[in-house]
């Protein structure tokens, strides 16, 4: 199967292409970036406990979509980035603004996204049993079901965060663009020069996505969506000063490795 070929490729260490210089990586502060987690509650309960408590946490978005625990996982992430502590940056993924366009305009996007993993969805918050023939009716049901607090709060969450000179996005920035200046599609989809073409400005990117089978950095990129509702591996980059270090939590516990 796929998904079997996919995890013998997991292996705890960090790919890359060429020599890693990361001299000129400076963020503000040490912070964590955490890649895809598509609904793996599981893997995020792991890993969480392994990073530390005095940093944020920025999440690089798809939080649902293709696991089992979609509903959960935005529960639990919203408590994260809204409670006492405050200590979780939640980014936009295009698995969340599909969900949304959907119960904006559910008869124009519901083959959009129910083919990518939105049925999963539907079961994590109640709704598996759900008649999909009526997608207008589907998605008023599961917007009863998510509540309005958690709908506004998926709704507000950014495209982009930074600290220092290392931006955190979910698929990509155009090499070209500043930062301020990126098309929404690009952050949530990618582009076709990223990461090949390195930028001008100086500027680290740290990245979901697009899977890889191990953490990649490359062209001042840093890669961290290893494909965890397949692989059963959920990556974090604890980045700061000159230094990466990778923590990814599988079925078996914690590994931690450094570039």
């Amino acid at each position: 199967m796929l998904s079997d070929w996919i995890k013998r490729l997991v292996a705890p260490k960090a790919q890359t292409n060429q020599a890693v210089d990361l001299s000129t990586l400076a963020p503000a502060e040490k912070f964590y970036a955490i890649g895809d987690i598509h609904g793996r509650l599981d893997l995020l309960q792991t890993l969480l406990p392994a990073l530390d408590d005095d940093c944020p946490l920025v999440f690089v978005g798809d939080y649902v979509d293709r696991g089992g625990y979609s509903a959960h996982v935005l529960r639990q992430l919203r408590h994260l980035s809204t409670g006492p502590e405050k200590r979780a940056i939640c980014l936009k993924g295009n698995h969340e603004d599909m969900l949304l366009g959907f119960l904006n305009d559910p008869r124009r996007l519901e083959r959009v996204w129910l083919h990518n993993g939105g049925a999963q969805t539907l079961a994590s918050f109640g709704l598996a049993n759900t008649d999909l023939s009526e997608p207008e009716t589907v998605a008023e049901q599961l917007q009863q079901a998510m509540g309005q607090p958690l709908l506004e709060w998926l709704l507000c969450q950014p495209l982009t965060w930074s600290s220092g000179n290392v931006t955190v996005v979910h698929a990509a920035l155009d090499p070209s663009q500043e930062v301020d200046k990126q098309h929404a599609r690009t952050c949530l989809w990618g582009h076709p020069r990223f990461p090949e073409k390195r930028r001008k400005d100086g500027r680290w990117v740290v990245h979901g996505h697009t899977i890889v089978d191990t953490p990649q950095i490359k062209n001042d990129v840093i890669s961290i969506d290893t494909g965890a509702f397949l692989t059963d591996q959920l990556t974090a980059a604890e980045i700061s000063t000159g230094t990466v270090r990778f923590i990814s939590a599988g079925r078996t516990g914690i590994a931690k490795f450094s570039v």
